[in-house]
Parts: C-alpha cells; sequence; structure tokens
C-alpha cells in the first residue's frame, strides 16, 4: 500500500479529539469539545494568524443577510442565540473577549442609499427579522459624529460584536489551563493540547475494509496524533490535506479583504459607542469600536489570486477610508495602526462545509452512511466568527451521535461528484 509519508520517527499522541487548524473556528470546537470531557490536541503552526487575525467579529445575523443566501440565515440565528452561553463559558479567563451586545447602527449616505436599505429592510421584515428606522436625529444623538448628511438610519438590535483576537487568545488561554493530572492533559504538546506544526494528511485504520474509519492526524515531520475524531478546521488548507477520502473535493476558493485598524485621539473618544454599517454609493463599509480606544474599519472584498493572500491593496485602503469619512468625517484625524489582508475561505454556495462526509453506501449500524471519525468545518467566508458556537455544538454533538437535521444542507459532500469509497492513497496507523 502506497503511503503518504516516512514511517513516524517519535511515538504517536493521543488524544479523544484532533482538530486542525487553530483559527476561531476551530479553536472555538476545541473548546466545545474539551467542556464535553474530551481531552483535545490542536494543531497550527501559527494559531490565531489566518482569517481570524484580521476578523472585525461582527455577530450580524440580520444585517449579514444577503439575497440568495436565505438557506444560511436560521443557522446564523441560532448561532447568535448560543453567544451568551458561549461567552459565559470564557469569562473565568483574565484578557476578556470584547464581547458586546450594543445594537448595530445601519447608515447610508445618499438617497440611492437609502433605497438599497429600505428593499433589504423588505427582506429582512418579510423573514420576520428585528430591525427598525431611526429618524436622523435620534441617530446623531446616540451617535454625535456620524454625518450630517447621511440620508437614513437603521437600528438592529440583535446584531453585536466581539473582539476575534481577545477571543482566540481567551480560548487559548482556557485550553491551557489543566494540569498534567488532568484527564484531557495530553502528554508530548505544550500546555498539554497544543501542537506548533503542520498538519500533512490523514491517518486511517481498515482503509480498504468495510470498517474503513479516519483515525487520526499525520504530522508534517512525520510523526502522527491518533484521535477517536479528527476535525478539519484549518480553512482553505483543508483541501489540500492528503489522505482524503477518495474522491471528496472541497471547493474552497480564497476571497481576500483588507482591514484597517486605527487609534483614536483622546479628545475624539468614544469615536462610536455602536458598529455602524454603511453604504456609500452602493458600496458597503463597517466601522467597529473597541474597548481600547482603537476602531476597526472594512472590508474590501477581491478574488484576485492567491500572491494576494497577505498584501493589502491601496486601493483598497483608499476606498476603505474614503468611504468611513463619507459616514464619519472624523476618521480623518485617526491614526493609522495597521492594514491586513487575509484570505477567507469561501464556497460555491456561501456556505459552510460542516458536518461527516458520506460512505459510497449506508452500512449496518452505521449513522446513514457515514464516515467515522472524520468531521469537517471550513468554508465559512464571511460567517466564521458568528457562526463558532453553532459550529461547536454541531460538531460536538455529532461526536456524541447526534445529528441535526436542520445542518444538514451544509454537509460537506453536497456537491456534485463528491460521494465517494475508501481512500486510495492513505497512511495506515499499526
Amino acid at each position: 500500500m502506497d503511503t503518504l509519508h516516512p514511517a513516524p520517527r517519535n511515538p504517536a499522541l493521543t488524544a479523544d479529539v484532533a482538530v486542525i487548524g487553530a483559527g476561531i473556528i476551530g479553536l472555538g470546537i476545541a473548546h466545545e469539545a474539551r467542556r464535553s470531557g474530551r481531552s483535545v490536541v490542536v494543531i497550527d503552526p501559527a494559531p490565531a494568524t489566518g482569517a481570524t487575525f484580521a476578523a472585525a467579529g461582527m455577530l450580524a445575523p440580520v444585517s449579514e443577510l444577503h439575497y440568495q443566501e436565505e438557506d444560511l440565515l436560521e443557522l446564523m440565528l441560532a448561532s447568535s442565540q448560543l453567544w451568551p452561553g458561549f461567552v459565559e463559558g470564557l469569562q473565568s479567563a483574565a484578557r476578556g473577549t470584547g464581547y458586546r451586545t450594543t445594537p448595530t447602527l445601519a447608515v447610508g449616505a445618499d438617497a440611492a442609499d437609502r433605497r438599497a436599505f429600505a428593499d433589504l429592510r423588505d427582506v429582512q421584515l418579510g423573514l420576520s427579522l428585528e430591525i427598525r428606522a431611526l429618524p436622523l436625529r435620534e441617530a446623531r444623538e446616540r451617535e454625535p459624529l456620524l454625518s450630517p448628511q447621511i440620508s437614513c438610519a437603521f437600528e438592529i438590535p440583535g446584531d453585536h460584536q466581539v473582539d476575534p483576537r481577545r477571543l482566540a487568545a481567551t480560548i487559548l488561554e482556557s485550553l491551557g489551563r489543566h494540569s498534567p493530572e488532568a484527564a484531557s492533559w495530553v502528554d508530548g504538546v505544550t500546555d498539554g493540547f497544543l501542537l506548533n506544526t503542520a498538519a500533512a494528511g490523514l491517518l486511517w485504520e481498515d482503509a480498504k475494509g468495510e470498517d474503513a474509519r479516519v483515525a487520526g492526524v499525520l504530522l508534517a515531520d512525520g510523526a502522527m496524533v491518533r484521535a477517536t475524531e479528527t476535525v478539519l478546521a484549518n480553512g482553505l488548507g483543508a483541501s489540500a490535506l492528503e489522505g482524503l477520502p477518495e474522491g471528496l473535493v472541497l471547493p474552497l476558493r480564497p476571497v481576500y479583504g483588507d482591514i484597517l485598524r486605527l487609534r483614536v485621539p483622546r479628545h475624539l473618544q468614544p469615536l462610536l459607542t455602536a458598529t455602524v454599517r454603511g453604504l456609500v454609493r452602493g458600496v458597503p463599509v463597517y466601522i467597529v469600536p473597541r474597548d481600547d480606544g482603537t476602531v476597526v474599519i472594512g472590508a474590501s472584498q477581491r478574488e484576485d489570486g492567491p500572491s494576494s493572500a497577505s498584501v493589502v491593496s491601496a486601493g483598497g485602503v483608499y476606498q476603505l477610508l474614503r468611504d468611513a469619512q463619507v459616514l464619519l468625517p472624523a476618521v480623518a484625524e485617526l491614526e493609522l495602526l495597521e492594514s491586513t489582508a487575509r484570505a477567507r475561505p469561501g464556497t460555491p454556495d456561501n456556505a459552510p462545509l460542516l458536518g461527516r462526509v458520506g460512505t459510497a453506501a449506508p452500512r449496518a449500524g452505521r449513522d446513514g452512511g457515514q464516515l467515522p471519525g472524520l468531521i469537517v468545518a471550513t468554508g465559512f467566508f464571511r460567517h466564521g466568527v458568528l457562526l463558532t458556537p453553532a459550529a461547536a455544538s454541531i460538531c460536538v454533538g455529532l461526536m456524541d451521535g447526534r445529528r441535526d437535521e436542520r445542518w444538514t444542507r451544509f454537509r460537506p459532500d453536497r456537491f456534485p461528484n463528491s460521494l465517494h469509497p475508501a481512500p486510495a492513497t492513505i497512511k495506515e496507523h499499526a
């Protein structure tokens, strides 16, 4: 049988769950798996430095509703409802999460933007979402630095925010708060849970037989992690792993975005008390205040090739600053601290790849023909932060043998030609 790597040089590590990827999705799943009583290994050479590092952290199921993406709405609303409990489980950490429940304001720059917001509001109200038109005077009383020239304002009570960088750091801190005597501790890794190395592929048991299952992770250095459950949560990298089930296609595409961080001078603080989402001549822009006296402005969106993964576009920065100033003229007085570009993993229908993978045919005693040991959680595109609690809950439910039929529409093998028998090129553990 062909193998992916030379024989491992080191003894295999063992855990209940191996999570490939320490972005916000992977960390959220690891946190929930640990809370369920499982030992967890998180595998990532640079935790929380990808899309999570650039994300603004808007928890916006109402604002993020896009035409022809209504199938996502139920999942976004469900995840939004999970956020208070998700954060509550992390409150003992010292650094906090930056979670705010202040309503979001949506504002338009001109008459065309007002009409676009009004049309979208009709769709939102038709779906029983809560959004309220605000008199312009009331909007400016709430946020005095808004431009007097804005054409419309809406309050969205259910759209909130979190600070993804603080959240990721808090989860990492929380996962590390256990002792070597604890059942959750995994020997041979940092803080009993973290492997700062890259995953190369999947480890299999009985690969060609009727009892084929994923049994862990092969690492780039030739070592391995044996696990009862393996979660692919490494964003765009998931499709490049070796040993994926034969025929499985994870149709991920990189969508790049520029985002800015700026410091607010003391005499302008607070610049805003709530997230402002705007349209300026039909182009979206948002301004998100942070607890530390900074704001985040974003985000451009482009699909212009892999060489742009971390390259900030001068045109994107110009557009963001220009449009933000139309809505909030005081932006011109802020200090530019950082410009960041990252790629987010998109899919053909802009919905996540979330769940177990099917087998070629159902097998007796096997949850409707589901491949054991493997869960996919990637392709979250614009919604990774918002959907973290839902993804974590769904994945741990699958580990517990519970499958919520509402979410089978997001199965990772839902696209044509994605159903498969056993893998052809794999590595079995001894």
